[in-house]
């Protein structure tokens, strides 16, 4: 390595650089260092804030991954920050001598781990070499000692930044995940993830327990201790921060990131490094091949050919089964398994998780708690104050245009989840809004939040309408709003109208796909895009068919189990009544349309019977309406089977989660990785120019 010390100089007079430099080129040389020999020591002993010029590192990790597989070095340095972890935890982390040295060593082995991840080749990780002997598993002993760590030492000034440290050299050592395909299957391999998903399930449930502890609680840098001197010299570009090392992100992370003009901690980097952890954790799926045994076959041997099954996940296991912890043991209903359950004060976590659903993240968190936990998503459905999970996530969907497609998806998920419940549909009604400042295109005053709902979907199928083309956004919007609207209370006049709107909407877009589709409009591929169209304009037909049908359901059923209680809805019906008049005779829609034209007809009588001379205002008719709802008894109206949408998760949902939260860690969390390296998802050309031009730019190579 170009400039290091021939000979060591580590005599009293020897400057801290010139050790370090030694150091690190004994780490990365040729020669092995046995794993009982002093110089782990003297590595593990570096000041915490040495720098070193970019390309130095980026020789050093070249020389390592050559030297590596003869000396074994990342085996040992990964062995000796087990022990010092192990040494932590006995001590209980209070002024332990060996916080520094795994510091250091977290710090030595993140770089130089990312590195061989990101250039690895071969499917099993081989170029890590992580093994010494076939009786040293070094992979278990490292993830056992960083989760042992993690889970039972106290988050204080002086291990704050070893926890963090940790839990981003947990997202360093499962990147491997970046470099498989989207679909997992039997032949994947990734060394420490998959250790991870074999410890006991007593200290899977304690990290589970410490990880959500850390979102709910977000731990404050400790700007008191000497983590604030290192993150204040921050300026110089040191040898993490060129490596683009997750493990330096807290160390050269701007001041003004981390504080305020006040002093005080605006964002914990360790809330979100535990989220980031947790998620990557509860959605990986491993699938192995076993064997099962069938009959003889005709040579008398027996056959066993091999099934694919998935490996139970201890995480999510341990998620699902969280518990609030104002209740007692003798609380939860019996069957549940005797064993350690992971128990979290619910309130505090719904309250975290309303201040924090602005992020992508927390709103997968919230869906991943909702849709595997049901003690969870009960605790939710019977609070009051709804509003704190709702508010922001229907602010996301308002601004749908700056949002990422999945986070809308996700959102909408969660929301009908929600509505699978009769008691959260009837609750929204009562909640009562006093204004929505973030609402634009009209002023929204004591507005309940159920209307707003329904207004926030209506919004976004208009939005998909337009942009994204996404029949699964449809469909999950249309299920919700049918899953409400039997519960429909007081509907306010805009959501009613926005309802109405919804059916011309959509019956706009079926009248061009059936003039396509019945030769009436000779149109070219061009065209058929422009107008948003699919390939297939006769199976989009039948599409919007089922959509418009489904609206007329919902119209059906607030009318049938709530017109007494929404003059708005039959009024802003009976004001738009011509759009439904070209449906009447349809075969898919007439039976629905003859309920909704026996109350038309009811109430158009009744106004007939009141007109006079004089101009009807609005609030005139609406007067009327009013008056003769309290008279109406649903005569002549048939009565259709209430709707009821469930969501299932479908049959492999790692192949959508899995690049989904790396996808949100590498975009939104300010953990870096080479782009070109990935395959879990495809990364755009222009984001991979983006990252060798800035490459070479830190180098010097392009001129401005």
């Amino acid at each position: 390595m170009g400039g290091l010390p021939s000979t060591p100089r580590l005599g009293g007079g020897a400057r801290p650089q010139e050790t370090a430099e030694y150091l690190i080129g004994a780490f990365v040389g040729e020669k092995s260092y046995p794993l009982a020999s002093d110089y782990w020591q003297k590595l593990l002993e570096l000041p915490l804030d040495l720098r070193w010029p970019s390309d130095r590192v980026r020789e050093a990790c070249d020389l390592f991954a050559t030297n590596n597989c003869s000396t074994r070095h990342l085996a040992k340095i990964l062995i000796h920050l087990a022990w010092c972890l192990q040494e932590c935890v006995s001590d209980a982390g209070v002024a332990s001598p060996d916080i520094p040295k795994a510091l250091n060593a977290l710090f030595v082995s993140s770089v130089f781990l990312k590195n061989l991840i990101e250039k690895a080749k071969s499917d099993n990780f081989e170029e890590l070499y992580l093994s010494l002997n076939e009786s040293e598993d070094v992979v278990n002993l490292i993830m056992f000692s960083v989760l042992n760590f993690i889970a039972k030492v106290d988050i204080r000034p002086r291990t704050y930044l070893l926890h963090h440290e940790l839990l981003n050299f947990v997202l360093i050592a499962m990147s491997t995940q970046l470099l498989s395909g989207p679909s997992p299957g039997p032949s994947d391999t990734h060394p420490f993830i998959d250790a991870a998903m074999i410890q006991e399930s007593s200290l899977v449930d304690l990290v589970v327990h410490k990880l959500l502890l850390n979102y709910i609680k977000h731990p404050r840098v400790p700007l008191n201790s000497l983590f604030y001197t290192i993150i204040s010299e921050g300026n110089q570009p040191g040898v993490l921060r060129r490596v683009s090392s997750a493990a330096a992100n807290l160390m050269l992370l701007p001041l003004n990131y981390l504080v305020s003009s006040t002093g005080e901690a605006l964002r914990s980097p360790l809330a979100e490094s535990s989220l980031n952890v947790l998620l990557i954790f509860i959605h990986y799926r491993k699938i192995i091949f076993v064997d099962y045994v069938k009959d003889k076959s005709d040579d008398g041997s027996l056959e066993s050919p091999p099934k694919e099954e998935i490996l139970e996940n201890r995480f999510c296991k341990a998620v699902e089964n969280v518990r609030d912890i104002e209740f007692s043991r003798s609380d939860i209903e019996g069957n549940v398994d005797k064993g350690l359950l992971v128990r979290l004060p619910f309130a505090s976590l719904y309250d975290t998780l309303g201040m924090c659903l602005a992020d992508e993240t927390s709103v997968l968190l919230l869906y991943s708690l909702m849709n595997g936990n049901s003690f969870f998503l009960e605790y939710v459905l019977v609070r009051t104050d709804l509003d704190t999970l709702l508010m922001p996530m229907l602010e996301t969907l308002y601004n749908a245009p700056r949002r990422t497609p999945n986070h809308i998806y996700m959102i909408l998920t969660i929301l009908l989840i929600l509505s699978q419940d009769s008691t959260f549909n009837a609750s929204i009604h009562k909640l009562m809004l006093s204004n929505v400042p973030w609402y634009q295109e009209r002023l929204l005053h004591q507005t309940s939040l159920g209307s707003l709902v329904i207004i926030i979907l209506i919004r976004i199928v208009r939005y998909n309408l337009s942009k994204l083309r996404d029949v699964y956004l449809h469909t999950n919007c249309l299920a919700t709003l049918a899953n409400m609207a039997p519960y429909v209370h007081r509907l306010n006049a805009y959501a009613s109208q926005q309802l109405v709107s919804l059916f011309d909407m959509l019956s706009r877009k079926y009248n061009k796909l059936a003039e396509v589709t019945n030769g009436k409009m000779n149109v070219k591929d061009d065209v058929l895009r422009e107008e948003n169209f699919l390939e297939d304009p006769s199976a989009e037909l039948h599409i919007y068919t089922d959509f418009l049908r489904l609206v007329l359901e919902i119209l059906n059923a607030i009318l049938s189990y709530g017109l007494p209680r929404n003059p708005e809805v039959v009024y802003a019906i009976m004001h738009r009544q011509e759009v439904l008049l070209p449906f009447k005779n349809h075969p898919r829609f007439n039976e629905l349309l003859e309920n909704i034209y026996t109350v038309l007809d009811f109430f158009n009588s009744r106004i007939d019977a009141h007109r006079t001379d004089d101009e009807w205002s609005v609030e005139k008719v609406l007067e009327v309406i009013i008056k003769n709802c309290r008279s109406w008894r649903g005569e002549g109206m048939k009565v259709f089977a209430q709707l009821h949408f469930a969501y299932e998760q479908e049959s492999h949902p790692e192949e959508f989660f899995i690049p989904y939260v790396w996808q949100l860690i590498l975009f939104r969390s300010g953990f870096s990785f080479d782009l070109s390296s990935i395959n879990l998802f495809p990364v755009p050309v222009e984001d991979i120019n983006d990252a060798l031009e800035a490459e070479k730019l830190q180098k010097g190579e392009l001129k401005g």
